[in-house]
């Protein structure tokens, strides 16, 4: 399924290798604010966000980090890195499966 695919896989690898320059950017991602930072952001936290938004209260890379790898911006860079790889691969995996079932 994903042969013929060449200049893709290129340009996923390459936006991986880029996602560290969130580091060097000022301020905060959009749409990626907590709760905490709602009110200042949009003005209010929507009631589903505030109702569940200790639902998910861990996650294994938090901050797009390796926990212990934020001692230099390399470090950072590379938990940037393992994280846009991590969630690569899964998307790439749901993907498989979803077209593994479709196809049967």
């Amino acid at each position: 399924m994903f042969k013929n695919f060449k200049k893709l896989w290129m340009a996923l690898g390459a936006f991986i290798l880029l996602s560290p320059l969130g580091l060097i950017a000022t301020g905060t991602a959009f749409g990626e604010w907590g709760t905490d930072q709602l009110p200042e952001e949009v003005g209010f936290v929507p009631a589903g966000l505030a109702k569940f938004a200790e639902f998910w209260s861990s996650s294994p890379l938090p901050d797009y980090g390796v926990p212990g790898w934020d001692g230099s911006f390399v470090q950072s860079a590379g938990g940037y890195v393992l994280s846009a790889l991590v969630g690569a691969g899964l998307v790439i995996l749901l993907i498989s499966l979803f077209n593994k079932i479709v196809k049967e």
